[in-house]
């Protein structure tokens, strides 16, 4: 069941249209990603669906309790921008308190969250502090819970890993995921597609206001041609222009511990190029790679999929 209906949205400022005929579901309970590269129409979205700006036409429906269509409720909705709203000047305790009263919890009710939020976060003994003292990545701990403070029943997080370390990431990748399971839907927009790529249940690809590829990462696998992958451990350090002159070859990689990656041609044979790999490596394994969701973004928004529409 949809929780979040999209129907040929679109919208334009003056000679640009920011969103082209955009239409999507977003299920009820499921992360959904919405990814693209800066000035794909991503932010114009997703204040679109947020009511902050209205669409030029199309439709965007709410259901958020069951089959009937309704406009969400300050509660229902959680928001993290990818640029911080928080007062700098005011205790972080307090601010979130307020926040959690304008999204319509009690007093008492929303302190209490405040306070156990901030714990969860490592940062149980600083909520008498103001944001201007904290670190970057702690500030973005202190958003997140103002997103979320609240329970909605879905919260979108744009770029929520910003500012953090790997190990914060990890961490908040463990939140998120454990607030799907817990019945929250969330609408994820990051650049960091490994994550995406752990966490999203399905994916969104725009480019100049319009839809380049959707469905699940193994969806979008299937239907991305061109590049596929092939492994080779070789003894030694390899030479990553070795085989890069091989017309099979679109691409070579290197990790630096023996393993190379060649990126191959759609169509491409192997017989020859394995052949020449024995000849010019010593290649002690060879294994087929699937496209991670980075091959993906890279191969759609370049073999032209990435042209429609106008910016």
């Amino acid at each position: 069941m949809s929780i979040l209906t999209v129907q040929d949205v679109t919208k334009t400022f003056a000679a640009v249209k920011a969103v082209g005929g955009v239409s999507f579901e977003v299920r009820r309970g499921e992360i959904f990603a919405l990814l693209g590269p800066n000035g794909a129409g991503k932010t114009t979205l997703i204040r679109l669906l947020l009511g902050i700006l209205k669409p030029d036409a199309g439709s965007i429906t709410y259901r958020i309790n069951g089959d009937v269509p309704a406009e969400p409720r300050p509660a229902d909705l959680g928001y993290l921008p990818e640029d911080r709203g928080l007062y700098k000047d005011i205790a972080i305790g307090r601010t979130l308190t307020y926040f959690g009263i304008l999204r319509g919890m009690r007093q008492s009710d929303a302190r209490r969250a405040a306070a156990a939020w901030l714990e969860r976060m490592g940062l149980g003994g600083r909520s008498r502090e103001k944001l201007d003292n904290l670190s970057k990545g702690n500030q973005q701990k202190v958003q997140f819970i103002a997103a979320i403070l609240h329970g909605p029943a879905f919260a979108v997080l744009d770029e929520p890993f910003s500012g953090l370390d790997p190990i914060n990431q990890d961490f908040f990748s463990q939140l998120i995921r454990g607030l799907r399971d817990e019945g929250m839907t969330i609408l994820l927009s990051a650049h960091q597609l490994q994550l995406v790529e752990k966490l999203a249940d399905r994916v969104l690809l725009m480019h100049h206001g319009r839809e380049v590829l959707a469905g699940t990462v193994d969806q979008m696998r299937r239907r991305t041609s061109g590049v596929t992958r092939l492994g080779l451990k070789v003894r030694g350090t390899p030479d990553p222009v070795a085989l890069a002159d091989h017309p099979a070859v679109a691409g070579v990689e290197t990790n630096g511990d023996g393993h190379l990656v060649l990126l191959l041609r759609d169509g491409a044979t192997l017989s020859d190029l394995l052949v020449q790999a024995g000849t010019r490596l010593d290649v002690i394994e060879v294994h087929s790679e699937r496209l991670s969701l980075h091959d993906i973004y890279v191969q759609a928004l370049g073999n032209g999929q990435a042209g429609k529409g106008t910016d």
